[in-house]
Formats: structure tokens, C-alpha cells, sequence
């Protein structure tokens, strides 16, 4: 019968837990256990003790916690695991808190995390975390029976002291080593740490713990467990310290890091290049450099490419981003740093064939992720490989047959043949230096004669121009003055192509790791620098201010310049003399309180460093709201003024998209937004390209991520001249009542809540408009029975709009357009199934912000025919996300209309993209069959598909056969 009777739910009780001091007094008379067994340890602790008998417990486990002969608690066994399971699930939910405050026993505490310092002590915590949470995720229990977000909250705590400090992985691993009786268990014990720290299990529970519990509410600070970077950057930081202290003959040692190594490598966060980043920082050293280097050869391949990729990232991030990419003379001088890391990779890769290879794959493009990697970057890694001519022949080989094949130049993003084309340069010329002759014999090659070729009959301006830049390099290399390749070029493009001959001239030296200045370093001169200049600022004298008061000091006139102010003693009065009114009183004196009046009220910022101070500010709530209200004024200002916005345009930016609104401020997003569009037109070119490479490469979150896109795209239409009253940025006051939410809660939950959004309707709505009343007319009956007016020429030529100059066409292709859709193609092929930008949240305003750049540029930009390639691929790709969320959908069908109709040359779309137009026009037709009418969502969907199908089925009614002919290849 008892087999019946089964418990729906167990519920364990928590006694009172007694304090350090009053445990004495309620156990009076009662004696402490004696201990000098692991048996006796686990009977004491199982029969409720008292806090001596604890303690006392305590002393004897850490006493023995290296005793190899008889019983010790960090060696796997059953007795052991016992005793961890009691302490975990008892005595740290009775006494920890206990443990922290008292001043009795200080060790208590530092001797039950020296217990649970093992395997075995850090899975059980783990797995009384996992209990714990799914009981929290559950129906609560009544109310005073325990406090599960306290027993949370204390275990986090024990977690996080046993894993800290630099060198706890190199001490778990000397007593494995110390204490398993043989290799396999050793090896065993070791594989279980590792899977427990580096596989990322802790860092996953410790974030569920933070988000189940009540520690945000509590005040208390978040654990370091659960930040990603803070996570990585300590493993990394042990990793380093087991490196340092491994002896070089001990094969054994290497294994056992190459293990840790080789599965961190694995960890799937984004900031995964803050673990390489703590290893790069000591390898100046050459002893370090050899034992690293012995330990990734152990590594499988794939992991060693895993540790290239970090480290690429990591050096660029922190060494190379402040070296200008522009096509300029500045990008192209010798710098200490670009040697630096060229000598910090030479040294990782010397002797390893393997890294060495994916250096060529990499800088040949065939691994995604060369697109991010800016110029100086790959100077230093064509500089690492400068010793090896045969992998510099391979690169130069390589990115000849890739740059002149004929499905490359069509369907490759410009931004990535233009990378190609630098390091093809960049390789010419290092080969050329060394081996003349085979640079001569590739240039007589029919893969270099078929790719000049390919280049010069592109479709694509862009693809011909490199075309003609490499075809020039190689021709003034290899031939004779009177029969190098000769084109006309307009001034502009001469420049540039100036720019591209100089890229065979960079020869860039192998420096020493040394050379480079960690991150730290240099913040912390910064920081002491900037002390500094404050203490002599406050040094200085002050002037002395005029005394008040009813007594008149004597002032010696010799040292008075100019007009002077005397006082004339008149005692007779003038009655025809009105007096002036009393002034009015000062509104800070209304305020009952005088401690109350703030006399110190901030100033609006002058200029751009106090501007960035201000927007810094997390106390002082006047200054940064001032900072942030002027901010857009100041910065428009000052871009004609000097090199002031110049040389602090990039840290503005990263400045104003970083801003977290931590005073709640009213108008927040669209004082920042403005602030940023302010920063976006002060230098195009240069911040159009920041924008792009910090939407993907930057950590930022999705509201920021999509402010960073509201720049890009009102920035542009403001360049082209076009106007934004429709965006909302302009919040409209109004006092008469209304059934809306109030502004800040409108604006969160209405439909139109960001800019590029009431932006892309308001272009819907000028796009479908002509079509409906098109269709309209077509029913009202023939033409000849209609009733046509005529208007005046002079009313005709004042409804004609006038020509506006569009700054944007220029520059829309190189540094806005290209690198938003370049790496866009990059991170699609990383095949992160969790990628952030295919999502609902961030899809949709980029689909919208590349129509908008698009329709901007207008149909008489150069570029379009690239342009018009590359995002109707994009858009072509990213079906199956639409056909799944209605947002993405939307998006889509918005920017394949505006793609129609910014091309105004149908025939060109129709003989180039035949392939293209059709089958967008079965797609959509299948969409507009399948929506429904329903919804006012669907109707709106419904609209701008039917409006994509008239555009595609005019292009093919006209043209199809010009279609028919090209299709069919005749």
C-alpha cells in the first residue's frame, strides 16, 4: 500500500539561522563534538550543529585537503560527495550569511571554499543552483516557508569566491595531478573542469540564477560569473597563469591546457576575443612565445583557426583601429604599431603550417571575415608572412584568378572586391621586391589577361575601375613605358588610383610584440595624464574679486587703462529725477528652503571634449541633459571651425550611441538621434563607414544597433537634399486632450516608433499612390470621352520642382551603401543559427534603411547598377525569413518596390536582372495568393505586393523579348 502513496511535491523547511555571537548563548552547557574522522564530519554536520561544531568541521576538512594517504574532500569518492552534498545543500543555506558577518571565526568562511575548490565541490553547486531555479520557475510556496532567491543569492556568492582569483585552474590541476591515484583518472577529473568552466555551463547558470532571482531589485551587484566578457576575460587570464607556471619538458602539463585552451576557444559568446586578448598582452616574452606556441600546436585544426580568428579581432580592436582607413597618404605610412602586430603574428604562426595557410585563406578571401579586417590589419599580416615567399606567391596567385573570374566580379559585394584588390596590390609588391620574374610571368598568364578582361566589361562602374587600377599597377611593374596600359580618368578617380599604386610601395617591417601597448597601459596613462592637467589647472591663480562693502578702497590710477568710472558726493537731490523700479526678485529665491538654491547651475558646453564630459555624466542630471539638448547645435557649429569635430568624431559617436538614458530623460531618443545625424554629416564619408563597421562589429544592443541605422538613413536623405518632416523627430506639443497615450508611452507602443519606419511609409504611400489613381482612371471609361484642363506655363513652372544638388550620390556607393550590404554577406556566412541580425527586431529597419539610402542616391548615381545588384540579392536571399514574421515581409516588399522604382531605366533592369525580375515577380505573386483579405496588417502587405507585381509585370509586358533573348543566351 505504501507504493501508493506517492508525494506531489517536497518542500524543505529552513530552520532560523543562528548568529555568530547568540549561538554560544542558546547552546550553553552543550559540548562540541569531537572530530577526528570524514565519518564523524558527516554525522555532525547531518544532526543540525551548532555553529562551534561547524567550524570545527570545517578545520578538520581543509586540514586535509592535500593529505594523499588518508582521506581528502577534493578527491572524487563516495564519502566525499556526501559530505559536498550536506555542506552545499545545508550548511551554506544555514551558516554562510552567518559566516560573512562574524568577526568570531573569519576562516570559517575561507575554509568551505577551499572544500568545494574541486570537481566535485563546483558540480554540486551547479546542480543546487539548477534545483533551486526550477523550483523558483514553479508556483511560489507559502510564504515563510524559505526564501529561494536568498538561498540563490548566497550560492552565486560561493561560486563565484571558488572560482576567483588568476590562479584557480592552475591549482585544481595540481591537486588532480597531487591526489588521482593514476593518468586516466587524472585525465578524467581534469575533462570534467574543463567542461564545466570552458564549455560555458557556468557562465549559463550563473546568468539564469541572476534572471530568476531577485538580486537586481535587492541592489546588489551582479555576479562576474554572468557577465560574458568578465567570464572570458578570467579565462583567459588562467589560461595565461597555467602557461607561465607549466614546465616546458612536461608534456603532460601541455596537454592539459591545450584541453582547457581548445574548448574556451569553443565559447560561443561574442566577446570570445577577451579570452586571446590576457595571452597577447604577455607575448613579448620569448619563453612565453615558445610554450604558446608548442601548446597550440596541439590544438586540432580547426581549433587553431578558432585562435587566429580571436586574434585578428583582438589585435585589431586594440591596437589597429586607431590608424586611420582612408585612401589617403596617412593610411599608407610606416606605423610602430602595424609592425608590432606583424611581429606579434609572425611569432604565433613561425613553424606552423596550418596557421600559415589560413593566413593565405584569409587574406585571399576565402574565409569570411577578411571584410571586417581594415587596411592596417592586413599590412600586418602580409607582413607576417613577408619571410615566406612561396605563401606570398599563393596569396598573389589566389587573389589574381578570384579578382578577374567572371561570377565573382557579378555577384561579390564591391566592398569585398575592393579589399581583395589591397591585398593583391599589397602582394605584388612584396613579390616584385624579391622575385621580379614572377610577376612578370603571371602578368603574360591567361588568367590575368581573362580577369582584365572579365574587369573591363563589367556591368558595374566600381568593378570596371578596379579592373583598370590592377590592370595599371601590373602593366607599369612588367612593361616597357611605350606599352603600358594607358586610360582617361576624371580627377577624382585619377586620385584614387594614385592612392592604389602607392599600396605596392608599403613595405612594412617585422617589429617586436614588445612595441605594443596594452589596452590597460594606455588607458592608465591616459587617466594620469588627464589627473594631472586637472591638479595644474586647479593650481592656477585665481583673479581676485572686487570687495563689496560700504568703505571704498583707494585705487591707484597708474594702473588704470582707458575710461575710468569716478564717483561724484552730491548730497542735494534732483526731485525732476524718477527713480528706477525695484528689480525683480530672483525665482531661486522663491524656494522656502535656501540649501535648496543652486546657485552653480551648468552651462551649455562649448566645446566638443566638454561636450563628450557632459554626455559622460551620471550624477549631475542638469549637465548631461544640457549636454545632450545642445548637442546636435554645438556639433553642426563647430564643423566648419577648425579640426575640433575632426579629431574627436569617432569617440562623439561612440559616445552618443552608447548612452543608456540614465536619468529617463523625455525627449532621450530624439535628442540623441539628432545628435548623431549632427555627427554623421560633419564627415560623411569617414562616419558613414564607422556606422557600418559598428552596426555589426560593435557590442551594442538592438535599440542602439537601430539608432545606428535611423543615422544612416536620415543622414542620407538630408545629404541628397530631401527633406524628413515625416520621421517624428520633431515631437509635435499639444495641449488639447487627446484619447493617446502620453509621448514617451506612445511612442514605445505605437507602430510607427522609429523614424526609418514612418519614413518607409510615407515612401510607400508616395509610390502606391500613383498606381491606385492609375487604376482608378482606368475605370472611369476611354480617354476620349474624358474632360482634359490646361494650366497656365506659368503654373505649370511653379509646380515644377526645382533641381537639388545631391551631395550623397557621390559617396552613397563607398561609405554607406557597400559596407552595410558587404558585411552583411559576411555574418550570413558564419552560419550562426542565433545571428542577431536576421531577427525580427533588426531585419526589418535594415531592409528599410538600405531602400531609403537607395532612394536617396536617385536614379542618375553612378553606382546604382551595383547597387541595385547587390540589394536585390539580399533581398532575394532573405525569403524564407520573410514568409515566417510579417514584419520582415513588409520590409522586404517595401524595399523591392523602391528598388523598381528608383531605376527608371526599365530596359537595363530587364536586360541585366531578367533572371532576377522573374522570379521576384512569381515569388510576390505567390505571396499576394496566399495573404488573405483580413487584417489591416495583411491589407498593408497586400498593397505592396500588388504594387511589386504591376512594377515587375510593366518591365516584363515591354521588354520580354529582350528578356527571352537574354535568358537564352543568344
Amino acid at each position: 500500500m505504501d507504493d501508493f502513496l506517492k508525494p506531489v511535491r517536497t518542500i524543505s523547511t529552513v530552520k532560523d539561522t543562528p548568529s555568530a555571537h547568540g549561538s554560544s548563548n542558546q547552546q550553553q552547557g552543550s559540548r562540541v563534538a569531537v572530530i577526528e574522522s570524514p565519518e564523524d564530519v558527516l554525522g555532525a554536520l547531518k544532526t543540525q550543529p551548532d555553529y562551534e561544531t561547524v567550524g570545527e568541521a570545517l578545520r578538520y576538512l581543509s586540514s586535509a585537503v592535500h593529505s594523499k594517504q588518508s582521506f581528502s574532500i577534493l578527491l572524487p569518492g563516495a564519502l566525499a560527495a556526501q559530505i559536498i552534498h550536506i555542506l552545499v545543500g545545508v550548511t551554506i543555506p544555514d551558516y554562510w550569511r552567518s559566516f560573512t558577518d562574524s568577526s568570531k571565526d573569519p576562516l570559517c568562511r575561507n575554509q568551505i571554499i577551499r572544500c568545494l575548490q574541486s570537481v566535485s565541490g563546483i558540480g554540486a553547486v551547479i546542480a543546487r543552483l539548477k534545483l533551486l531555479i526550477a523550483d523558483a520557475k514553479q508556483s511560489k510556496p507559502a510564504e515563510g516557508i524559505r526564501n529561494l532567491s536568498q538561498h540563490i543569492e548566497d550560492l552565486l556568492d560561493v561560486l563565484s569566491r571558488i572560482l576567483g582569483g588568476d590562479e584557480i585552474s592552475w591549482q585544481i590541476w595540481t591537486d588532480v595531478i597531487l591526489l588521482a591515484p593514476n593518468t586516466v583518472q587524472q585525465t578524467l577529473i581534469w575533462k570534467e573542469y574543463v567542461s564545466q568552466t570552458a564549455s560555458g555551463k557556468v557562465l549559463a547558470i550563473a546568468a539564469e540564477a541572476e534572471d530568476t532571482s531577485e538580486i537586481s531589485r535587492t541592489g546588489r551587484k551582479d555576479a562576474w560569473l554572468a557577465q560574458g566578457r568578465e567570464y572570458a576575460t578570467w579565462l583567459g587570464r588562467n589560461i595565461v597563469g597555467m602557461i607561465k607556471r607549466m614546465r616546458a619538458s612536461s608534456e603532460n602539463e601541455k596537454a592539459g591546457i591545450s584541453t582547457i585552451l581548445g574548448k574556451a576557444l569553443m565559447l560561443g559568446h561574442t566577446g570570445k576575443y577577451r579570452l586571446i586578448s590576457p595571452l597577447l598582452s604577455e607575448l613579448s616574452d620569448p619563453d612565453l612565445s615558445s610554450r604558446s606556441q608548442s601548446i597550440l600546436q596541439r590544438l586540432a585544426a580547426y581549433q587553431q583557426r578558432q585562435f587566429m580568428n580571436s586574434t585578428i579581432v583582438c589585435l585589431s580592436k586594440n591596437y589597429l583601429d586607431s590608424i586611420p582607413n582612408t585612401k589617403d597618404e596617412v593610411s599608407l605610412k610606416r606605423s610602430r604599431m602595424v609592425s608590432g602586430v606583424a611581429g606579434l603574428i609572425h611569432s604565433l604562426i613561425r613553424g606552423n603550417d596550418v596557421l600559415s595557410d589560413y593566413l593565405v585563406s584569409i587574406l585571399t578571401g576565402a574565409v569570411s571575415g577578411a571584410v571586417d579586417m581594415n587596411l592596417a590589419c592586413r599590412r600586418s599580416m602580409i607582413a607576417a608572412l613577408s619571410t615566406e615567399a612561396g605563401r606570398l606567391q599563393a596569396i598573389m596567385d589566389r587573389s589574381l584568378a578570384s579578382f578577374g573570374d567572371q561570377m565573382y566580379i557579378r555577384h561579390t559585394p564591391i566592398l569585398h572586391q575592393e579589399a581583395l584588390s589591397q591585398t593583391l596590390l599589397l602582394a605584388c609588391g612584396y613579390v616584385h621586391r624579391s622575385q621580379p620574374t614572377s610577376l612578370a610571368a603571371l602578368s603574360n598568364s591567361s588568367v590575368h589577361r581573362n580577369g582584365m578582361s572579365n574587369r573591363i566589361g563589367a556591368s558595374s562602374p566600381r568593378a570596371r575601375f578596379l579592373g583598370i587600377v590592377v590592370g595599371t599597377v601590373i602593366s607599369e611593374f612588367v612593361d616597357t613605358p611605350d606599352k603600358r596600359m594607358k586610360f582617361e580618368l576624371d580627377k577624382v578617380e585619377a586620385g584614387e588610383v594614385k592612392w592604389y599604386k602607392q599600396l605596392t610601395q608599403v613595405q612594412d617591417p617585422l617589429g617586436n610584440p614588445s612595441d605594443l601597448i596594452s589596452p590597460d597601459t594606455k588607458r592608465t596613462e591616459t587617466h594620469d595624464k588627464s589627473k594631472q592637467n586637472l591638479k595644474k589647472t586647479q593650481q592656477q591663480p585665481k583673479a581676485p574679486h572686487p570687495k563689496v562693502g560700504s568703505k571704498r578702497t583707494a585705487v591707484d590710477s597708474s594702473q588704470i587703462v582707458g575710461p575710468r568710472i569716478v564717483e561724484i558726493l552730491d548730497s542735494s537731490e534732483d526731485d525732476d529725477l524718477v527713480p528706477y523700479g525695484k528689480p525683480d526678485s530672483d525665482p531661486e529665491d522663491e524656494d522656502d528652503d535656501p540649501t535648496m538654491v543652486q546657485r552653480n547651475k551648468p552651462t551649455a558646453p562649448v566645446y566638443i571634449r566638454d561636450l563628450i564630459a557632459g554626455l559622460k555624466e551620471n550624477e549631475d542630471y542638469d549637465r548631461h541633459q544640457l549636454a545632450l539638448s545642445t548637442a546636435a547645435i554645438l556639433i553642426r557649429k563647430k564643423v566648419n571651425f577648425g579640426k575640433e569635430v575632426t579629431d574627436h568624431i569617432e569617440q562623439l559617436a561612440s559616445t552618443l550611441v552608447g548612452l543608456n538614458d540614465p536619468f529617463e530623460l523625455e525627449n532621450f531618443s530624439e535628442m540623441r538621434q539628432k545628435a548623431l545625424i549632427a555627427t554623421l554629416l560633419a564627415q560623411p564619408a569617414q562616419m558613414g563607414q564607422w556606422f557600418a563597421r559598428s552596426f555589426f562589429s560593435g557590442d551594442y544592443s538592438l535599440t542602439q544597433r537601430v539608432a545606428m541605422l535611423t543615422t544612416m538613413g536620415l543622414g542620407a536623405r538630408e545629404l541628397a537634399g530631401l527633406e524628413n518632416s515625416s520621421t517624428g523627430l520633431t515631437t509635435p506639443t499639444s495641449s488639447f486632450p487627446s484619447k493617446i497615450l502620453p509621448p514617451k508611452l506612445h511612442k514605445l507602443y505605437a507602430a510607427e516608433a522609429t523614424p526609418v519606419a514612418a519614413l518607409s511609409n510615407k515612401m510607400e504611400h508616395l509610390m502606391l499612390s500613383p498606381m491606385a489613381a492609375s487604376a482608378a482612371d482606368s475605370l472611369t471609361g476611354p480617354n476620349a470621352l474624358k474632360i482634359r484642363t490646361f494650366s497656365s506655363r506659368m503654373a505649370v513652372e511653379a509646380k515644377r520642382k526645382k533641381p537639388i544638388p545631391n551631395a550623397l550620390a557621390a559617396i552613397v556607393a563607398q561609405n554607406f551603401f557597400f559596407p552595410l550590404t558587404g558585411r552583411w554577406w559576411t555574418h550570413m556566412q558564419a552560419s550562426d543559427p542565433d545571428n542577431i541580425y536576421t531577427s525580427p527586431h533588426l531585419l526589418p529597419p535594415f531592409l528599410q534603411t538600405l531602400a531609403i539610402l537607395l532612394n536617396a542616391s536617385g536614379p542618375s548615381t553612378l553606382s546604382l547598377p551595383q547597387m541595385t545588384s547587390e540589394l536585390w540579392d539580399l533581398l532575394l536571399s532573405v525569403r524564407g525569413a520573410a514568409v515566417q514574421d510579417p514584419l520582415i515581409l513588409a520590409a522586404l516588399l517595401f524595399a523591392l518596390l523602391t528598388l523598381l522604382e528608383t531605376n527608371e531605366d526599365k530596359q537595363r533592369l530587364a536586360r541585366e536582372h531578367a533572371k532576377e525580375l522573374l522570379e521576384t515577380q512569381e515569388w510576390v505573386r505567390g505571396v499576394f495568393e496566399r495573404l488573405g483579405a483580413g487584417a489591416e496588417e495583411d491589407e498593408k502587405v497586400r498593397m505592396l505586393a500588388a504594387g511589386v507585381m504591376v512594377r515587375c509585370h510593366e518591365v516584363v509586358e515591354k521588354y520580354q523579348r529582350t528578356m527571352a533573348g537574354d535568358m537564352m543566351d543568344y
